[in-house]
């Protein structure tokens, strides 16, 4: 079964669950799950509900759906992604993207927890996308096009939107939080990178790596969404820090940030 035919099922299925019509998407990342807490949830649908969608097997990613209100506005959570190292085809790891487009989704904020490849971030800080390099993964695109979300050879030149970096910075600004700005990439994990793999990274204009959202981002401008990156640095990539680098080290950091995460989401999505 291809992509196209996927998303037209779990579409048809969700749409038998929901009609709940979304301005703008959530993608929440390892440890940040908590914000779903600040939705006025209405519907939640599980992941495993839906024919043919990918599940969530990552400690820390619950695996559903949240709609609901946020100061009046409709929200769509996904409180857990799929990831490219689970398995899965990387058209599957951006299905739920897909499906929130069709939904009605113009604007979509992606959040991750990153490694600091910049040596001027810091351990618990946080990060808002401005590029990203994803030669280290397939394109979500491959195969057939599917048309009636977008066209063959999307261009890519700005894949962050403008608008919604300067959204973030003021929110950051009148919230006292520090906010960095640079260039995600990501690599195919599961495995943490080795000190030589940052040292390439870093020499290609990487501030920091991950094992997700640049698949996503480019399967949402293909959709024509606009689109925020958020990632909060959990940890110094390998080489850079003195500690071994383990997932629960990620969560328990993402977890210590997630109010200023927290604040600057509210923030974000009290302006747009």
């Amino acid at each position: 079964m291809n992509a196209k035919e996927k998303l037209e099922i779990c579409f048809e299925n969700l749409r038998k669950i929901t009609e709940f019509k979304p301005e703008t998407a959530i993608v929440l990342g390892t440890g940040l799950g908590s914000f779903a807490d600040q939705i006025e949830t209405l519907e939640t649908v599980e992941y495993k509900d839906l024919e043919h969608f990918p599940i969530s097997t990552v400690q820390g990613h619950n695996g559903r759906f949240i709609f609901g209100k946020y100061k009046g506005k409709n929200v769509a959570v996904m409180q857990g992604r799929v990831h490219y190292y689970e398995g899965y085809d990387i058209a599957d790891t951006v299905l739920g993207v897909r499906l929130l487009s069709l939904c009605g989704a113009k604007n979509l904020i992606l959040t991750n927890a990153a490694g600091g490849i910049n040596e001027s971030f810091s351990k618990g800080c946080l990060m808002a996308l401005t590029d990203h390099i994803s030669s280290f993964v397939p394109s979500p695109l491959r195969g057939e096009n599917i048309d009636f979300l977008g066209e063959r050879f999307p261009d890519m030149s700005e894949v962050y939107d403008k608008d919604l970096l300067k959204t973030a910075k003021n929110a950051a600004s009148e919230n006292g939080i520090k906010l960095n700005f640079g260039t995600y990439l990501q690599a195919p994990g599961p495995n943490y990178e080795t000190p030589a793999e940052i040292k390439m990274y870093k020499l290609l204009g990487a501030d920091a790596v991950g094992m997700s959202t640049a698949c996503e981002a480019m399967a949402a401008k293909h959709a024509g969404m606009k689109i925020l990156g958020i990632s909060c640095i959990t940890n110094m990539a390998a080489g850079l820090g003195e500690k071994t680098l383990s997932h629960t080290d990620v969560q328990q950091t993402a977890k210590k940030i997630s109010s200023d995460f927290t604040l600057l989401l509210r923030g974000v999505l009290e302006k747009i």
